[in-house]
């Protein structure tokens, strides 16, 4: 392929190289590895950040799946950042509610939160840093005020309301003077940055490995832990289903707790192996639709042609209704994964795969087992659809959450990459305590997730709310090996469309040579079709959200084959970022782009 104008160039080096979706981020991380922190130490640094610069994506009580590569121990591991259930969550309490799904917002979806713990495990087990260097640009911000971005101000004016009649704890942190924030001028959480100067106070002196122990301790045992436990018992919180509901997290789920380390699932596609998330996560979407590719020449399709986005739509439709089929928590539930992946199995799903779209969902039957997939709170039979769908989605959003005076949040996430000159990997896709899911904690500065409106209120399913158990993520960073050898990290916010879009970004790459910048700009598209991870939990079949900049002759032959369009603006899908790592015969190379889309993701090096 001939090289295309990209929104800016792929950033080329030979240092390191940082990605993510807010540009302070990126240029906080890529300030740690200056100052000889390694990959792990600038992640978490960045990943911080975020949680001050954009909190109507993630917060400090959300969640932070990692995976990373270690060059010197030659390991790739997956740190779950995804918290558990609390013990008294169980499907009777809430059908004792008179509820059939977990809200989006309030106290009720709050799992335990996972982001601390997570980067503290990266920085134990792989980083350099003292803690008080990897939390002091985020407590900088925080304190000294960091310039709004758009999107901030907009989520908390539609909020705005919403805050002082209901969440006056938000109100007090997100509306100074009585108004939201003006994008583009400074804005300053002091409760936050307390927070953290208080974490660091507690985790005292001495070697860093103890220091985080103590970091750790102090918020899953400590003060951080108890101002949680008195609010979820003392506070009623207005949620989406227009009543006010307690929490049911307590301190003892939390000290309970403790972020796991595990082997990533991988599958080879060509001469890449890429390396996901367990079925905990939605991760094995993007290896499901690799193996259904397999059967299928995409080398000379046009990437901006029919055949390439149907023949991908429908893999990604099959995909995803497995997701909803069969993925949950391993250690509850037997996933069928082998069988999945298997090539015998996706065989026989690629002949799903007609010349027209599918309006049903199609979960397979994996060993024989019966599938059953719930829709918006309610069972239906497998591919027997499940009647009109709505077209309240019909605009190609990027992911970013929507929000009604109920504060109704489809959610959004935020995601970084790093690599460093000595070839360690991060790819990391922090998310949840969204400003808008949950009140402020006003001890704290800042608010619980919401998580568990993932989970659902029907025994027997796979992704059925039990204690202790972790809600299917949308969550899902992604890391490429190449010939072998480590090569990319790479991911994107945007709940149910993170593979979706992961996937086109890929394929790019491998099959049309674009450059990581031209595959993050090329024109994008995403399905609709399966139910939502997010409450309501709603379907829409058949219904492609695509940017104008596709060909109509495109847009008119993909409606010819059944495709309901949402054609949304030129620049409106997803948030994609990556960076790579390359042998040439001169040296190592290192790569990096960001999305231009929402005016926030940046990649820097040198």
């Amino acid at each position: 392929m001939m090289s295309a104008f990209t929104t800016r160039p792929e950033i080329r080096g030979t240092f390191g190289a940082v990605a993510s979706t807010h540009w302070l981020a990126s240029a906080v991380g890529m300030s740690i590895l200056e100052q000889g922190g390694n990959a792990f130490d600038a992640a978490a640094a960045a990943g911080f950040t975020l949680q001050v610069v954009e909190p109507h994506l993630n917060g400090p009580l959300g969640e932070a799946p990692i995976l990373m590569w270690s060059e010197a121990a030659r390991r790739c591991e997956m740190i779950c950042g995804q918290g558990v259930a609390p013990a008294a969550a169980t499907i009777a309490h809430f059908r004792s509610l008179g509820l059939d799904l977990i809200p989006g917002t309030g106290l009720l979806a709050a799992a335990v939160p996972a982001a601390f713990g997570a980067w503290m495990r990266l920085l134990q087990d792989w980083g350099t840093m003292p803690l008080a260097a990897i939390l002091a640009p985020a407590i900088a911000y925080a304190e000294g005020g960091y310039p709004v971005v758009d999107r901030v101000s907009e989520t908390v004016a539609v909020m705005s309301e919403m805050f002082r009649r209901e969440w006056p704890s938000s109100a007090a942190v997100y509306l100074p003077h009585g108004r939201p924030p003006e994008p583009g001028r400074l804005f300053r959480n002091p409760a936050l940055a307390a927070t953290y100067r208080r974490v660091i106070a507690e985790a005292g002196e001495g070697p860093r490995e103890n220091q985080i122990e103590r970091a750790r301790a102090c918020w899953y045992q400590g003060f951080v832990a108890e101002a949680i436990d008195r609010f979820c018992r003392c506070e009623k919180v207005f949620d989406v289903s227009g009543r006010r509901h307690g929490g049911l997290l307590t301190g003892d789920d939390m000290a309970g707790w403790r972020v796991p380390v595990e082997q990533p699932l991988n599958f080879d596609y060509r001469n890449y192996t890429i390396c996901k998330g367990g079925p905990w996560s939605q991760g094995p979407v993007l290896l499901q639709i690799l193996a259904l590719l397999q059967g299928f020449d995409l080398d000379d399709l046009d990437p901006l042609g029919a055949d390439f986005v149907h023949i991908l739509v429908e893999c990604m439709k099959l995909a995803l209704a497995d997701r909803e089929a069969w993925y949950g928590d391993p250690d509850f539930v037997e996933v069928p994964m082998p069988t999945l992946l298997s090539p015998a199995y996706n065989e026989a799903r690629r002949r799903l795969v007609g010349d027209d779209a599918s309006l049903e969902l199609r979960p397979g039957v994996p060993d024989g087992r019966r599938p059953r997939v719930p829709v918006g709170g309610h069972e239906t039979a497998a591919g027997a659809g499940i009647g009109e769908p709505t077209l309240q989605e019909e605009h190609a959003g990027m992911g970013e959450p929507t929000v009604s005076p109920l504060g109704m949040v489809a959610g959004d996430t935020c995601h970084l990459d790093v690599i460093d000159r000595w070839g360690n990997m991060v790819s990391a896709t922090p998310s949840g305590g969204w400003l808008q899911s949950s009140p402020a904690i006003p001890e704290l500065g800042f608010c619980l997730g919401t998580r568990m409106q993932m989970f659902w209120l029907e025994d027997g399913l796979p992704a059925s709310l039990a204690p202790g158990k972790r809600p299917r993520t949308t969550l899902s960073p992604s890391l490429a090996f190449k010939d072998g050898k480590p090569y990319m990290v790479f991911g994107t916010p945007g709940g149910d469309q993170q593979d979706q879009w992961s996937a086109q970004m890929l394929l790019h790459h491998i099959h049309h040579r674009m450059n990581l910048q031209e595959a993050i700009d090329c024109p994008a598209f995403n399905t609709k079709h399966p139910p939502s991870s997010f409450y309501p939990r709603d379907a829409q079949l058949g219904l492609v959200a695509i940017e104008d900049r596709f060909p109509p002759s495109t847009c008119e032959a993909l409606t010819r084959r059944g495709h309901r369009l949402a054609v949304g603006g030129a620049w409106s899908q997803g948030r994609l970022s990556g960076c790579a790592r390359e042998q040439t015969p001169e040296g190592m190379i290192i790569k990096a782009a960001a999305n231009p889309r929402g005016m926030q993701g940046y990649a820097v090096g040198r």
